[in-house]
């Protein structure tokens, strides 16, 4: 795997089961090895500068299924199963916006109120 000069590489979180893009995280080695000890997916917070596994405050985690490397080596695709939402806005996927005619439109529903579960 080829790492950036943080020492990270994206990966992009999908169902594994229907290849929905849920998500995009960041990874250095640590994260990336304790996501297979784990079978859970578990990220280097690059805002926060720690460890943080998918789920952990808000109970949906994600359960790695599989894993996979691009050709050029710098870049994940894990392949999950979703419990609940992965997206902290509360939709299943972070990519629940469409453009449509030059405009950015929700096109899914909402899965829980963040505000119930983070309290923001």
């Amino acid at each position: 795997m080829k790492f950036d000069e943080q020492g990270l590489i994206p990966a992009v979180i999908c169902d594994a089961e229907t290849n929905e893009v849920l998500m995009v995280g960041y990874m250095n080695a640590e994260s990336f090895q304790r996501t297979l000890d784990t079978g859970l997916a578990t990220f280097w917070s690059r805002s926060r500068q720690k460890y943080w596994v998918k789920g952990e405050t808000s109970g949906h985690v994600q359960q790695v299924k599989w894993v996979r490397l691009d050709c050029d080596g710098d870049c994940l695709l894990l392949g999950v199963k979703q419990t609940g939402a992965a997206c902290h806005l509360g939709y299943r996927s972070c990519f629940f916006r469409q453009e449509q005619e030059g405009e950015w439109v929700v096109c899914q529903e909402k899965v829980f109120d963040p505000e119930e579960k983070y309290g923001r």
